[in-house]
């Protein structure tokens, strides 16, 4: 993943639920020629067989665009299917092992939900970025929404890069700004009728 910038947190992107490989290729390459992407994270959730055929996709788009490949969970296929690394959904538990498997050059990173003591762990146990959300309120996420502070003070004080992720708005970004290297977006614009017109109303 590429350096944290420093005034502005750089575009983290989530593949949308239930994609299909057959429709997400023109999605994603729309998305990353209109605005510039630091990692596009695989969301679980298809068959392996479908997963599969996503990962090749995602990562022939992404890599055309110099942009890292991460995927919810599955470091067996991340490694089969020549993808960056993974993003661990259950904190830190499996950053170790995630590691040994994919070796010290793989993007590890770990969703923390609103926890600061299980993002320390994460970062302990050498997670390349932790993830922090909901922000905002959202069914997606088990747990209570994460909150400002907690990125406050994550910047204030772990170099670990933070991720802001969940329902996340455009007043949420506007104060996530100067706390957050990264912010996720993915839900927020797979269901508009025009993904890229959804983002630019919200990142701007």
């Amino acid at each position: 993943m590429p350096d944290a910038a420093q005034d502005a947190p750089q575009l983290y992107l989530i593949t949308p639920a239930g994609a299909q490989a057959s429709t997400l290729g023109p999605q994603l390459a729309a998305v990353m020629d209109a605005f510039p992407v630091a990692c596009l994270r695989i969301r679980a959730g298809a068959e392996e067989d479908e997963l599969g055929r996503i990962a090749d996709l995602a990562r022939e788009i992404a890599h055309a665009r110099d942009v890292a490949v991460v995927i919810d969970d599955l470091v067996a296929l991340a490694h089969r299917h020549g993808l960056d690394g993974v993003h661990l959904t259950d904190g830190a538990k499996a950053v170790r092992y995630a590691r040994k498997e994919l070796g010290t050059d793989a993007i590890i990173g770990a969703f923390c939900g609103s926890s600061r003591h299980e993002g320390m762990k994460a970062g302990e146990a050498g997670a390349d970025y932790v993830s922090f959300g909901p922000v905002g309120d959202s069914a997606l996420y088990r747990g209570e929404p994460a909150p400002l502070d907690l990125f406050q003070w994550w910047s204030e004080t772990i170099e670990v890069p933070v991720v802001a992720e969940g329902a996340i708005t455009r007043d949420l970004l506007a104060h996530l700004s100067s706390v957050s290297d990264f912010v996720a977006i993915g839900p927020e614009i797979w269901s508009a009728e025009d993904p890229v017109a959804a983002l630019t109303a919200l990142w701007g």
